[in-house]
């Protein structure tokens, strides 16, 4: 009882309460000091002038509480934060964790909310019991004594002397440190305006692209019936394919079927659905993003060459350029959002019946693009349960120690991929028409590989396994007749690397014979004038930036030497 006592009345001296709200403030810039990347004098910088700023902030008040409340926008940043942190284990908030919040349906959502738990319940006990004690304070008018406060002050003024001269120093020694990249929280505070700033933009998209055109014409001389069609795959890794010498048989049908080329070396130019699919679809590339708002995709360039348009999607509307570049079809349909069930979810093979009724059209130049769902998590729900090869595959939470069960799911749904591809190409060689397929994903996954805590993707700082994507190129038996050096040349290209995010656009115009000023065959894997290309990512800030320079961990960069995949 006495020790009761003895608490109630530390909590209760708001002199005590000051010092515990300067904490708990500065907790999440500590904790950044050991997952960042940075040199030393970044590090110190990164906790002496927020600490001296949130020195200051509390010391203009006699009611610690109040402030401590006026401060709230900068605890929910250090909740999210921490969360992050606990999720990636490095980096800080990015604009994308704000703009996946308005992208991403509540199911995925809910999806990964089990395998956060621990990172909610260090936030709750972090940050709760303070917001209380602080309200407290505020409710019962409690203050700060007149000698502490002007004590205070004149330690806070020396503090800012202090952490403005460590910002120096930081500039000085650290030739890449930038404020609104590296000190926390006005970098969240940057990214957050940013966030604001592409919504407006992505909102105002109808009017800054309604004027463009790619002028694009048909170039294919042959009256021939022609078929092509894009698939764009969802979180499907490269080094879970058997294609790909993974010792698993993930690919059993695709590996017999003639007339397909896999390339191996790939990488996507980001770890996000959001930035990546549109990058796909159009002739975006990291290297100019931002020009996405004055663009259109690739299914307008087809129409306008001419031919009869289709996009279905097995994923629920983003309220984005997925959206906006799937609408621009003749025909189009997001299957999930049919039934309009929030919990209905389909299987891919739904794509594959619209795509044999827009066969059934008959017209004579069609062009097809599917957004599937396949292997995104929760991975058992991708595939029937008579498709599951790999046992055991029950459903389990998100965590280490079920690894095997949950790699075990990721492989079954990369069988049914492979299922689902060659029943595709089997349905366009019956056609006996010339037609040709690209396939690629828009990023891969993290299963708690290499004895690391990470897992699934869109991770601040990517790793091999989230960029390194499986590029397929299959051609008909006619249309391997009609074009046999577009075959030979992709042969002469499957061992080089490329950046599915620049290459998949032009490709698939060079298969489809689509002539377009923004066309470029030095980018297409089946031209013979394919050549690599530096390799980059797309990074927060939309800035096209070499592995090297990103931060990537050790282990991924040996990785990718380990494949050959050596990105200059």
């Amino acid at each position: 009882m006495k020790l009761f006592r003895e608490i109630k009345k530390w909590f209760e001296n708001q002199e005590n309460l000051f010092y515990l709200f300067l904490i708990i403030l500065i907790v999440p810039n500590i904790v950044l000091c050991f997952t960042e990347p940075m040199p030393p004098v970044a590090k110190t910088c990164n906790v002496l002038l927020p600490f001296s700023v949130y020195y200051i902030v509390m010391s203009r008040s006699r009611n610690c509480g109040k402030t401590f409340w006026i401060l709230f926008p900068f605890l929910f940043f250090g909740a999210f934060q921490i969360v992050l942190l606990y999720l990636f284990g490095q980096s800080i908030i990015a604009v994308d964790m704000f703009l996946n919040l308005v992208t991403t349906n509540s199911s995925e959502a809910l999806e990964l909310l089990d395998n956060l738990i621990p990172a909610i319940v260090i936030v709750v006990l972090l940050y709760i019991p303070a917001l209380i004690l602080a309200a407290v304070s505020v409710i019962r008018k409690r203050k700060l004594p007149e000698p502490f406060i002007h004590r205070e002050r004149r330690r806070a003024r020396i503090a800012i002397i202090i952490g403005v001269l460590s910002l120096g120093t930081a500039y000085l020694f650290d030739s890449r440190y930038e404020l609104k990249s590296d000190l926390y929280p006005a970098n969240v505070c940057y990214n957050i305006a940013l966030a604001f700033q592409r919504t407006a933009q992505t909102q105002n998209y109808a009017e800054t692209s309604k004027d463009f055109t790619y002028q694009a014409k048909a170039v294919h001389s042959g009256e021939d019936r022609e078929v092509y069609v894009m698939v764009i795959g969802e979180t499907s890794r490269a080094a879970n394919w058997s294609l790909y010498g993974y010792n698993r048989e993930t690919n059993p049908k695709l590996s017999k079927i003639e007339g397909l080329t896999a390339f191996c070396h790939v990488l996507t130019e980001s770890n996000t659905t959001h930035k990546s699919v549109p990058m796909l679809m159009s002739p975006i590339s990291a290297h100019d993003f931002n020009s996405i708002y004055q663009q259109k995709g690739v299914i307008t360039a087809f129409k306008e060459a001419g031919y009869r348009t289709a996009f279905f999607s097995n994923q629920r509307y983003n309220h984005s350029f997925i959206d906006f570049f799937g609408k621009e079809a003749d025909t189009y349909d997001f299957i999930k959002e049919d039934a309009g069930d929030a919990n209905y979810n389909p299987s891919d093979d739904e794509l594959l019946k619209l795509v044999a009724a827009e066969l059934a059209n008959n017209a004579s130049k069609q062009f097809i693009v599917l957004h599937t769902y396949g292997s995104h998590f929760n991975y058992r729900e991708r595939y029937p349960s008579d498709n599951a090869y790999f046992l055991p595959d029950f459903p389990v939470d998100a965590e280490v120690r079920y690894k095997d069960n949950l790699v075990n799911a990721y492989d079954n749904s990369i069988r049914y991929t492979d299922d689902f591809l060659a029943r595709l190409i089997e349905m366009l060689q019956e056609q006996n028409v010339d037609a040709a397929m690209l396939y690629t994903s828009d990023h891969g996954e993290d299963i708690f590989d290499d004895n690391r805590r990470l897992f699934l993707h869109a991770s601040p700082v990517p790793s091999y396994y989230q960029i390194h994507v499986p590029f397929l190129v299959w051609m008909s038996d006619g249309y391997r007749r009609n074009y046999p050096v577009l075959l030979r040349n992709a042969e002469a290209n499957k061992q080089k690397n490329i950046s599915s995010s620049a290459s998949f656009f032009q490709t698939m115009l060079e298969l489809g014979g689509v002539e377009t000023p923004y066309r470029n065959d030095s980018l297409s894997v089946t031209s013979a004038l394919y050549s690599e290309k530096p390799g980059v990512y797309l990074n927060d800030h939309n800035e096209a930036r070499s592995l090297d320079d990103i931060g990537m961990r050790k282990e991924d960069f040996e990785m990718l030497q380990k494949q050959g995949i050596i990105y200059r």
